[in-house]
C-alpha cells in the first residue's frame, strides 16, 4: 500500500508540472501574437490596441515610404491661385522650339493648364488621358497646355528629356519648360500632375486632380476636369471646383 501511495503522489506531481508548463507556453504564444499583430478576434478582425481591420504592413504608422502622393497643403497655405482668380499669361518654350503663351492659342474658349513631368509615375499614368482630353476638347476650344515645373538640374527632367518624352508619347499638345521655375509658384502647383482649368477670361474655374482614380482609368467614377469643361460649355460653374492633386512633389532647384 505504501508503495502504491508513493507512485500515486509522483504521478500527481508530474501532471501538475506538465499542466503548468503548458499554461506558461500558451500564455507566451498569446503574448507573442499580440506583439506581432497577428492575434485575431471575432470575424477575423486583428487587434492592435483598439484599431479595427487588418494591421498596417509592419505595423508602420503614417504615410507609405516616400510620403503620401496626395496634396497635403491647402490653397491658402500654398499661396497660389484660388477659384475666380485671373491667371497671369506666360511665354514659355515648347518642345518644338516655339514660344507659347495663353494669348497665342487661337480661338480658345478655355485652357487645361497641366503641370506634369517626365518621370513621375503618376504623370505617366495620366499621359494617355491628357492626350485624350486634348484630342477631344482642343477642337472645341479647350486645349491642354502642359508645363514641366521641375528643376532641369535633373537630366531626366531637362529640356532634351522633355523633347524625347513628347516624341515617344506623341504629345499633340504643347509641352513647355518652366525656365527659372517662375510660373508654377504663381499658379500654386505642388504636384505632378496638377491641373488648372481656366475659362476664356483666364479665370481659374477648377484646381486639382484629373479624375478620381489615378491607377485605373477603367475604374474612374468622376472626371473632374472633363466635368468642369462641360459645365463651362453649358455656361455654368463647375459643381466641383477644388480637389487634392495626386502625384509627385514638384522638385525645386537646389540653388
Amino acid at each position: 500500500m505504501k508503495r502504491i501511495s508513493i507512485i500515486a503522489i509522483m504521478l500527481t506531481l508530474s501532471v501538475s508540472v506538465f499542466v503548468s508548463c503548458k499554461d506558461k507556453a500558451s500564455h507566451k504564444n498569446e503574448t507573442a501574437l499580440e506583439h506581432d499583430g497577428r492575434g485575431q478576434g471575432p470575424e477575423g478582425q486583428h487587434h492592435d490596441g483598439d484599431r479595427k481591420g487588418p494591421p498596417h504592413q509592419g505595423d508602420r504608422k503614417g504615410p507609405p515610404k516616400g510620403g503620401s502622393p496626395e496634396q497635403t497643403k491647402t490653397i491658402e497655405e500654398i499661396g497660389g491661385y484660388n477659384i475666380g482668380d485671373v491667371a497671369t499669361d506666360f511665354n514659355l518654350k515648347n518642345v518644338d522650339g516655339s514660344m507659347v503663351s495663353l494669348a497665342s492659342v487661337k480661338d480658345a474658349k478655355g485652357y487645361i493648364v497641366t503641370f506634369t513631368c517626365n518621370e513621375c509615375p503618376f504623370s505617366k499614368l495620366y499621359e494617355d488621358r491628357l492626350i485624350a482630353l486634348h484630342n477631344t476638347y482642343a477642337p472645341q476650344g479647350y486645349p491642354v497646355i502642359a508645363i514641366n515645373p521641375n528643376s532641369p538640374e535633373n537630366e531626366k527632367e531637362g529640356y532634351a528629356a522633355m523633347q524625347a518624352r513628347a516624341k515617344e508619347k506623341g504629345f499633340p499638345f504643347a509641352y513647355l519648360v518652366d525656365e527659372g521655375q517662375k510660373i508654377y509658384p504663381q499658379y500654386g502647383a505642388v504636384r505632378t500632375p496638377h491641373v488648372f482649368v481656366l475659362d476664356s477670361d483666364r479665370k481659374v474655374q477648377y484646381i486639382g486632380t484629373i479624375d478620381d482614380n489615378s491607377k485605373s482609368p477603367e475604374d474612374v467614377k468622376t472626371k473632374y476636369v472633363e466635368d468642369a469643361i462641360l459645365a463651362l460649355q453649358a455656361g455654368k460653374k463647375p459643381t466641383t471646383t477644388l480637389t487634392k492633386a495626386i502625384g509627385c512633389p514638384v522638385k525645386a532647384s537646389r540653388g
